[in-house]
C-alpha cells in the first residue's frame, strides 16, 4: 500500500497528493504516468507524474474531482493509503534542445505541461508557456510554470486573469511574431485539436499528449486505442504523446463521450451513499 505523505487543495475540487512510491520515483521520466486504485472495489485511473523525488521516494499527482473515482480519491487525507499504484507507464517524451518551444496547456493539463517544460528548459530550450483555465480560481501551477519558462502567458475563459479568451488566441499571436520550432499541447481534446489545426498550415512540429479512456494501461485491453495517421495505436504503450497533425480527433472525442451517462449515474449513486 502507498501512503499519502502530503495533501493540498490547489483550487476548487483540485487536489495534490505526495505519495510514497520509491521505485516509481526512481524510474519515472517526463511524459510518463502511473495508474492507481484507491481501494479494493475501485477502478484503475491514470495519473500524470507531476514531480518526483528519487531520494525521498515521493511522487506527486494532481487531479480534479470530476467523477466517482476522483471524488472518492479526494476524500482521502494525509496519512491514508492508496491500495495499488503501478508505474511508470507510457513512453517518455523525447527531451532535447529543439530551440524555441511553445507549451500550450489548459485546465488539469497544466500538470503534465510542467514536467515537460522543466525538462526542456534544463536542456537549453527557450520555453514559452501558455496556460489557461475557465477562471482565475481554477488556474493551477502558475508559479511553477513561471519558474521553468522564459516567458509565460495566461488566458481565462471569463477574463478574470490574463487574456480574455482561449489559449489558441495567444498561440496565434506568437506564431505571427516569432519563429517556433516545436509546440507541445496538453489539455482538453478539443483544445489540442484546435492547436494542431492552427500549427499545421505553418509546418510547425506539434506534439500532443492524449487522454483517452484507459483501463489496463499495459496494452492488453485496447480501451485507450486512438487512430494516428490512419493506424490504430494504444495511448498507454505507444504514447501518450503523439504527432498532433496525425491524430483523428473526431474519433477521440467520440470515444471520450461514450460513457458520460453512466459516469453521471455512478457519481449520483456515490453521492447518495455518502449522504
Amino acid at each position: 500500500m502507498y501512503r499519502i505523505e502530503d495533501r493540498k487543495e490547489l483550487a476548487s475540487d483540485i487536489k495534490l497528493f505526495k505519495i510514497n512510491a520509491p521505485l516509481v520515483a526512481k524510474k519515472s521520466r517526463p511524459g510518463q504516468f502511473l495508474v492507481i486504485r484507491a481501494h479494493e472495489k475501485g477502478e484503475r485511473i491514470p495519473m500524470t507524474i507531476v514531480e518526483k523525488d528519487g531520494k525521498k521516494g515521493i511522487v506527486t499527482i494532481i487531479f480534479q474531482e470530476v467523477g466517482k473515482t476522483t471524488n472518492q480519491l479526494g476524500r482521502l487525507q494525509k496519512g491514508d493509503f492508496i491500495l495499488d499504484l503501478v508505474g511508470p507507464l507510457g513512453r517518455p517524451t523525447k527531451i532535447a534542445n529543439f530551440g524555441t518551444v511553445v507549451i500550450v496547456s489548459g485546465g488539469i493539463g497544466i500538470t503534465e505541461a510542467y514536467p515537460e517544460a522543466k525538462a526542456l528548459k534544463e536542456v537549453g530550450c527557450k520555453v514559452i508557456s501558455i496556460i489557461g483555465a475557465r477562471s482565475k480560481g481554477l488556474l493551477i501551477l502558475e508559479e511553477e510554470m513561471t519558474r521553468v519558462s522564459d516567458d509565460i502567458y495566461i488566458s481565462t475563459d471569463d477574463g478574470s486573469k490574463g487574456h480574455h479568451g482561449f489559449v489558441t488566441d495567444l498561440l496565434k499571436k506568437l506564431i505571427d511574431s516569432i519563429k517556433i520550432d516545436l509546440v507541445f499541447a496538453v489539455g482538453p481534446a478539443i483544445m489540442m485539436k484546435a492547436v494542431s489545426c492552427m500549427t499545421q498550415p505553418y509546418g510547425i512540429k506539434t506534439l500532443v499528449s492524449l487522454n483517452p479512456i484507459m483501463v489496463d494501461a499495459t496494452g492488453m485491453c485496447g480501451a485507450c486505442r486512438v487512430v494516428i495517421g490512419g493506424e490504430t495505436k494504444f495511448a498507454c504503450v505507444d504514447g501518450p504523446v503523439f504527432d498532433g497533425h496525425l491524430v483523428d480527433y473526431d474519433l477521440l472525442l467520440k470515444r471520450l463521450n461514450m460513457y458520460l451517462v453512466k459516469e453521471e449515474h455512478a457519481c449520483k449513486l456515490d453521492e447518495k451513499l455518502q449522504s
